[in-house]
């Protein structure tokens, strides 16, 4: 198990003092399994959902699939992403997301 020294604590997070930090870190190892499954899968859905506001503001006029093919890039790596859905169509630059 991970242990954590006060340095080690305090360098966490720049904008939290110590003790709040223990705090919120104490918190998190009370949480069930469940709960913080369910952290994760909130991280990752709000993740996602900031990269795909990112890609439609560098492609405006991509079509809803282009933007979903696109963040599969970003998400499983271009090359993975070519292999699970193969090579992305109407791209002058397919290794580009």
């Amino acid at each position: 198990m991970l242990t954590m020294t006060p340095q080690a604590a305090s360098a966490l997070s720049r904008d939290t003092s110590a003790e709040a930090e223990k705090a919120q870190i104490r918190a998190l190892r009370e949480l069930p399994p469940w709960r913080k499954v369910e952290l994760v899968e909130d991280a990752n859905r709000t993740a996602r959902m900031l990269a795909l506001t990112g890609l439609r503001a560098r492609f405006p006029e991509a079509s809803r699939e282009e933007l979903a093919r696109r963040l599969m890039d970003l998400v499983l790596g271009e090359e993975l992403a070519a292999r699970v859905y193969g090579p992305a169509e109407g791209r002058n630059d397919p290794a580009r997301p």
